[in-house]
């Protein structure tokens, strides 16, 4: 069976997959497993070759034995339990998010809260790393156990972190400790056997999409649920296929042939908190992090037909680059909008961007 990921949503949108589960898994047999997820998660089309989308990724992978598919629900691509004896239990996710989604360094320390262990600092980070393939490249394997303060025993957690073509990919394993170290084989050779490919990126664009141009497209929206926003695209702005993760993307340009891009991507909650997202901005520039105490003077709040929107505008110590980001939060997600590119092309569309962002509604 092929889902399509959505293009548009992550939870009750981007990565909100509500899949039944599709198998159970032998106990003493291995199996491949192709998914897709669904382009339109609340209206549960039919599966078939017609809701494919052009340019969505198809992810495949060899389950383990002993390792029961489970429904993928929010945000994940993929989700699995293990039960273990005396009732023991690991979970197992994959989950890909739009840009950096926070440092190793912040991820890291989430999770050793979440199994009591203290935070590390950045130059500890590297002697807690352990490289391992995935996807034909390199990410990074972090192995860390401690006792769950919401449980009497101890806890561990395996996590991988892969950043490529502009999307983090999260694999993780969290359970008892025992359980945890018997699969952990197993988790490597899932790690191995995961693969992404990219359907066809020129088989065109689904009907319903707006056209590509340069001419000003007022009030535009798109997505059969009507949940995307309308919003005013502003005149000279190219709108083109968005990438992966990515909702809408356009090309603008600056005088002396300067250029530059505006995308949009969904994450559903707050996709990772103001600090993390203002510090993963930075870092697409060049810039190191700030502190919590610095956000409120790095930051301004716009007024948008969505609601108040963080707005960070930046510029690399070289002022080759510069980046302007808005994160407006609506419902259960949040939406962000990014201009990146030369600065003169930036400096140029900033106005422009702004309006956009607050016509959004």
């Amino acid at each position: 069976m092929c889902l399509t990921f959505p293009k548009h949503r992550m939870s009750g949108g981007w990565f909100l997959w509500a899949m039944p589960a599709l198998f159970l898994v032998a106990c003493n047999r291995d199996q491949i497993t192709t998914y897709r997820a669904p382009k339109d998660p609340e209206a549960t089309p039919p599966m078939t070759a017609q809701a494919e989308e052009p340019g969505r990724p198809q992810a495949s992978w060899t389950t383990p034995a002993g390792w029961e598919q489970v429904a993928p629900g929010e945000m994940r691509v993929a989700s699995f339990r293990i039960k273990g004896p005396g009732d023991k239990l690991a979970d197992v996710s994959v989950i890909p998010l739009p840009g950096l989604a926070g440092g190793d360094l912040e991820n890291v320390n989430r999770w050793r809260g979440q199994v009591g262990l203290s935070p590390v600092k950045e130059e500890e980070l590297a002697k807690l790393a352990e490289k391992v393939p995935v996807m034909g490249e390199t990410a990074s394997l972090y192995d860390q156990t401690g006792q769950n303060p919401s449980e009497n025993e101890r806890t561990r957690l395996l996590a991988a972190i892969l950043r490529k073509d502009g999307v983090a990919w999260f694999f993780k394993m969290t359970g008892s400790e025992a359980l945890v170290a018997t699969h952990r084989p197993a988790f490597l050779d899932f790690l191995k056997s995961f693969k992404l490919q990219a359907a066809d990126p020129h088989a065109g664009l689904p009907p319903s999409h707006p056209p590509i141009g340069g001419a000003t497209a007022p009030a535009a929206s798109a997505g059969e649920a009507g949940e995307k926003p309308a919003w005013t695209v502003p005149n000279g702005w190219q709108e083109t296929a968005p990438g992966q993760m990515q909702t809408a993307k356009f090309l603008v340009t600056g005088d002396g042939g300067a250029k530059a891009e505006v995308s949009v991507a969904v994450i559903p909650g707050d996709g990772g908190g103001p600090l993390p997202n203002a510090n993963r901005w930075r870092r697409q520039i060049g810039l190191g992090p700030i502190e919590a105490a610095d956000l409120p003077k790095q930051t301004t709040t716009l007024t948008t037909a969505g609601g108040p929107a963080m707005v960070l505008d930046v510029t690399s110590e070289d002022k080759a680059k510069r980046l302007i980001a808005a994160s407006v939060p609506r419902g259960s997600q949040t939406w962000f909008y990014k201009l990146m590119g030369d600065e003169a092309a930036v400096a140029k569309q900033k106005a422009a961007f702004v309006q956009f962002v607050a016509s959004a509604k």
